[in-house]
């Protein structure tokens, strides 16, 4: 290795360095996880052949900002060096930012080839030089080493130079990988690695990302950076039964070319077969054969799935019928055994295409239709889209069935006609001709792409972000509605409002809330005089009025048990003409009975919290909800018994606004260099406003293995800061902060949906034994994790995890089992809860219940 710590070396190496068509580059970085992190080494090596390090340079450049800014103009900022990081958007932080121009990320390349192809236990660069490049003595230990001191061990430079090594060959074997045919295992140039980089970096479209481009430029380009739903979907179109409906139409296509019973229906001559007749028989057939065990294997997992799967045979019927016809059609022209081969053809339907666009450049599309078959009468070949509901924009599903079409031609070199056949709420196919796609559509693809390219280009807060949808009725169905109006920055707002304190409510919230509230002793007293209806005698001691419930104080008569007020809960239900059961619960002195209001409020949270900047040393506090008092109820995250939180909650329960107004409350208070948010969100429908806020730890995880690596990561966190605080001779982090000259952030880790990632067992093993460290040690290190799911059964909610979770907040459960596993021991009450918000907090022996605070569009606080 070359270790250079003279500014004389070092800037004669970058202008050698500046002449090298592809350099693999990292770097080290002192103090990172302070507040204040210092670049202190850049590893280069140009010779990706080696494999020891001898060739690598190590440029010293701590507090030699000079220096480093030559390495950033020199290298980083020229286009014609490509710059092979493993974790491009760490290492570029500081070496250019988005001024760094042709960098690939090979942790990026590995994310597309996935994990699971790779068979890595992750995605790390060291795991990938042992596993996949079969490196032995790999070291790890100096990854946390002080990088900030001076000089540096001889381990340690090793270790640096050896980064590089390990980036260059992980780098050729992904490549080999994702592209066996154009890598073999003889010596590639690097103008073949450059090319290919090229081409994982610059991935290709889809033919479904094209469509969402022409009907919203802003949803397509959510979609492609996020991960984000991008179907516009017409009002009371059911949901669910697209996978479905494409699996069984796939089904049947397959089930017909091989079952005799289809052909023999075709036995007759055609003028004789009648085409109401001949439906219901193959409806009939397919119905036993494919449909009902179907039918009965999902009833039997999820008895809920029988409405939707009706739907889904009602245009199956209709999908039969249309087809029906075609057969009937080419049968003119076919004899029985062949007719159904001849008419839906056996092919690959995953395609792709090289498109050359105005500038020059290529892009490659990718897609794969639904079904391609013949028609005789036309001498046409027709690849079919299905469709499970009536497409909202015609030009973006034009724009979809044409890419097919476009691409078969290519392929075979035959016209091609398109068509959609939309199934549901009846049957319906909109067809276009290889003669009208040719002459208006395929001339416009090009287009269209190299624009898509430009909008994916922009990022925020630069101007000129992709254009607003030119058919503003699509706004109102927008699966990215309140996103897309935040992220954009197109939030219309209230006119700001002066600073309330904590806890405090506005005069308008209060004057609206007085004039909705209900008159609670007269609820009282119609409570108390059904009870003695049934026999059961009590005493009215008051009643208080929450957002979603008024709570009635009785006392039993003396000679009444508790027992016969609970046994009453329907009967109560149904003479009060409530909307749900009432939550019957003894408390000290008293039984309290929750009547749910048929006009309950929302708790908005800009009436109980505003922007308040804390020091570094205040507690770190979490808003849960409002009590009956109207009063916010906090917790405090360095206490043992709140440290960590399980949070349950079934769909509608209001467990996502939950999380989203707990996160929200901590951005308004604590800045980013006192706090870091780690957030796991596998819907990816849960923190989509949060993505790109200065709090995150890492960027927001959604896939299953980075969320074993992040647990992992703060494991080796929480570690580390162990270490410091032995040196410091501190017990926790408050102290180390109150003796520190640099402060360390506290990190809340907020995981949602945790059962989504306890299917595969490895992953299952390893979440739970991060989670097991983490809740048992994490607490005085300053690292505290918010466990949330809406399916907390015993098998994905496991005792490992309830025991080292001390926290819970329970939202409405689907069943009675499930609120014993969140809230422990027998408690059952989290199953009538109301949705919405409605919630219990555990605190020591006490529950107590509370409305979550609900916030209606996410402003991230300015910093």
């Amino acid at each position: 290795m070359h270790y250079l710590k003279e500014a004389t070396e070092i800037i004669d190496v970058i202008s050698r360095l500046a002449t090298a068509k592809t350099l693999w580059v990292d770097t080290e970085i002192a103090h990172w996880h302070t507040s204040q992190p210092k670049l202190s080494l850049i590893q280069v090596l140009a010779e990706h052949t080696d494999t020891t390090g001898t060739s690598a340079y190590i440029l010293d450049v701590l507090d030699k900002h000079d220096l480093a800014t030559d390495f950033i103009n020199q290298i980083m900022l020229n286009s014609s060096i490509i710059k092979v990081f493993h974790n491009a958007s760490f290492d570029i932080k500081y070496l250019g930012g988005q001024l760094a121009k042709n960098v690939i990320c090979t942790l990026q390349i590995a994310r597309k080839i996935t994990r699971q192809r790779l068979q890595t236990s992750n995605l790390k660069l060291k795991t990938l030089a042992v596993e996949l490049c079969h490196f032995s003595n790999v070291d790890i230990a100096e990854q946390s080493s002080d990088w900030g001191k001076r000089p540096l061990s001889q381990k340690q430079l090793e270790y640096a130079a050896m980064d590089t090594v390990y980036l260059a060959a992980v780098h050729r074997r992904l490549l080999e990988i994702s592209n066996p045919n154009a890598v073999g295992n003889i010596f590639i140039e690097n103008d073949e690695l450059n090319q290919l980089s090229k081409e994982m970096e610059n991935p290709s479209l889809s033919v479904t990302k094209v469509r969402v481009a022409f009907e919203c430029p802003r949803l397509f380009y959510l979609n492609h950076q996020f991960g984000d739903k991008a179907i516009f979907l017409p009002k009371n179109t059911a949901i669910g039964i697209g996978n479905p409906f494409h699996h069984l139409a796939d089904n049947f296509v397959k089930l017909a070319v091989i079952e005799p019973q289809f052909k023999n229906l075709f036995k007759p001559n055609p003028s004789q077969i009648n085409l109401e007749t001949i439906t219901s028989q193959i409806q009939q057939i397919f119905y036993q054969i494919e449909f009902f065990p179907y039918l009965q294997a999902a009833i039997q997992k999820d008895a809920s799935q029988a409405q939707a799967l009706l739907q889904v045979w009602q245009g199956l019927q209709g999908l039969i019928k249309h087809f029906t016809e075609l057969l009937l059609i080419n049968r003119q022209y076919c004899n029985a055994d062949t007719v159904i081969s001849n008419t839906f053809l056996s092919t690959e339907r995953s395609i792709e295409n090289y498109f050359i666009l105005p500038d020059g450049s290529k892009q490659r599309v990718r897609g794969e239709f639904d079904c391609l078959v013949f028609n005789f009468e036309l001498n046409r070949l027709c690849v079919v889209e299905f469709k499970t509901y009536q497409p909202v924009d015609p030009s973006g599903q034009l724009a979809q069935v044409s890419l097919y079409s476009y691409m078969l031609y290519q392929k075979k070199k035959v016209a091609v006609d398109s068509a959609v056949y939309c199934v549901l709420p009846e049957f319906k196919e909109y067809r276009y001709s290889w003669e009208q796609l040719e002459n208006t559509v395929h001339q416009l693809i090009p287009y269209k792409l190299l624009q898509m390219q430009q909008w994916l280009n922009w990022e925020s807060p630069n101007p000129n972000p992709p254009p607003r949808t030119t058919q503003l009725h699509l706004c109102e169905i927008c699966p990215q509605q309140q996103k897309c109006q935040t992220f954009f920055g197109e939030v219309i707002s209230d006119p700001p409002q002066p600073p309330l304190k904590r806890g405090e409510k506005s005069i308008e919230s209060e004057i609206r809330v007085k004039e909705q509230i209900p008159n609670a002793d007269e609820t009282g007293e119609a409570l108390v005089n059904t009870l003695q209806s049934f026999g059961v005698g009590v005493d009215y001691l008051g009643a208080a009025v929450g957002p979603s419930f008024i709570r009635v104080k009785l006392k039993p008569n003396l000679g009444v048990k508790v027992s016969a007020l609970l046994r009453l809960s329907n009967d109560l239900q149904v003479q009060l003409s409530l909307a749900d059961k009432p939550l019957i619960t003894p408390q000290a002195g008293y039984v309290s009975i929750d009547l749910p209001r048929p006009d309950r409020q929302a708790a908005n949270f800009t009436e109980y919290i505003q922007q308040q900047p804390l020091p570094a040393t205040a507690p770190v506090k979490i808003a849960i909800g409002i009590n009956l008092e109207g009063k916010l109820v906090e917790t405090d995250l360095s206490d043992p018994n709140t440290c960590h939180f399980l949070v349950g909650g079934t769909t509608g329960s209001g467990k996502s606004e939950f999380l989203r107004s707990l996160l929200l409350s901590l951005l308004y208070r604590y800045s980013p260099k006192n706090l870091k948010i780690a957030l796991v969100d596998p819907k990816r429908v849960t923190f989509p406003e949060f993505e790109r806020m200065a709090w995150l730890y890492s960027p927001v995880v959604k896939e299953s293995d980075r969320a074993t690596e992040l647990m992992e990561e703060l494991v080796l966190e929480m570690e580390f800061r162990y270490q410091q605080f032995e040196k410091a001779s501190c017990a926790d982090l408050t102290t180390y902060n109150q003796r520190s000259h640099q402060p360390l952030p506290r990190i809340v880790c907020i995981f949602d949906e945790y059962a989504d990632f306890m299917a595969e067992k490895e992953i299952r093993k390893a979440l739970e034994q991060s989670i097991k460290r983490l809740g048992a040690m994490a607490r005085a290190a300053g690292i505290h994790l918010i466990i949330a799911t809406q399916r907390p059964e015993a098998s994905i909610v496991t005792p490992i995890i309830r025991s080292n979770l001390p926290g819970r907040v329970a939202l409405r459960t689907a069943s009675e089992a499930d609120s014993k596993i969140v809230l422990g021991g027998t408690e059952t009450s989290a199953a009538y809860l109301l949705g919405k918000g409605d919630l219990l907090y555990q605190l020591g022996p006490q529950l107590h219940r509370l409305q979550s605070l609900f916030a209606k569009t996410i402003q991230i606080p300015s910093i």
